[in-house]
């Protein structure tokens, strides 16, 4: 993959999780659903090969590396 194939909005995804801790709410604000801004996040992890949240079943943390 190269660094061309992200997006903005794969940005604006990933602002949208730091701000809100939680992935439903981030997806309410980008006005997508939970699965689809999951899986472009976990795009992004898989290119940078970095795991950049941790998540749990109550909230998101900001890894290090995020």
């Amino acid at each position: 993959m190269k660094i061309s194939s992200l997006t903005l909005r794969d940005l604006e995804y990933l602002v949208a999780v730091a701000n809100h801790r939680h992935f439903g709410r981030a997806a309410e604000s980008c006005h997508v659903s939970q699965p689809a801004l999951s899986a472009q996040i976990r795009k992004v992890e898989d290119f940078l090969g970095l795991q950049l949240f941790e998540r749990s079943n109550r909230n998101v943390v900001i890894t290090s590396a995020g």
